[in-house]
């Protein structure tokens, strides 16, 4: 069986044809456009955060703060995002928004996620061709706050970094390699 570390453990036997590990929709609403009716580039990273958060939540976890064995609170930080814009995406349209793999490295995660329109050829259902918008790759750190009350008060004597980087938590890391495998058996 393959690892969550492999490299693309989604793609089917068609080239460029990849089996999403999660997909959720969104609307376009003007707050998400310029004057213009056309998404904010930055708009785009909103989508794939909001993707990864809802990816989460499926998996039962809080994507966002998770509590260490000894109390500590850890939590991600994007630390790369290398996105590719190909099409605009427009108000008031449904985008479809993709976690397509996931690795998992020992102190942090790096998503590809893609965002695609439906399109419809000869206005009917059956023929629908999905038209890919803009795809990334995001990488997030794990790490862990070290700013206490104290430290804030005496902040011009302390010299530690305000975080620092950590493990991804085991209960995290499980739930993504359970949900990957899970993805592996549905798609063979």
């Amino acid at each position: 069986m393959k690892k969550a570390t492999d490299k693309n453990p989604t793609t089917t036997s068609k080239p460029n044809t990849i089996t999403p590990l999660f997909t959720t929709n969104y609307n376009v609403y003007i707050n998400h456009t310029d004057a213009g009716g056309i998404v904010y580039h930055a708009n785009h990273l909103v989508f794939f955060e909001n993707c990864r958060r809802d990816w989460f939540t499926q998996l039962g976890l809080n994507g966002y703060f998770l509590e260490s064995n000894d109390g500590q609170i850890q939590h991600f930080v994007v630390t790369q995002a290398d996105l590719q814009y190909k099409h605009a995406i427009l108000l008031d349209e449904v985008i479809n928004v993709r976690i397509d793999n996931v690795e998992i490295k020992p102190a942090s995660i790096v998503f590809y996620q893609s965002i695609y329109r439906q399109q419809s050829q000869d206005n009917t259902a059956n023929n629908a061709k999905a038209v890919l918008l803009s795809s990334t790759k995001i990488v997030v750190a794990c790490v862990q706050n070290q700013i206490t009350p104290d430290s804030i008060d005496n902040n011009a004597s302390n010299n530690t970094a305000p975080m620092r980087p950590v493990r991804v938590p085991q209960k995290l890391r499980d739930a993504i390699e359970r949900a990957i495998a899970e993805h592996i058996v549905e798609i063979l």
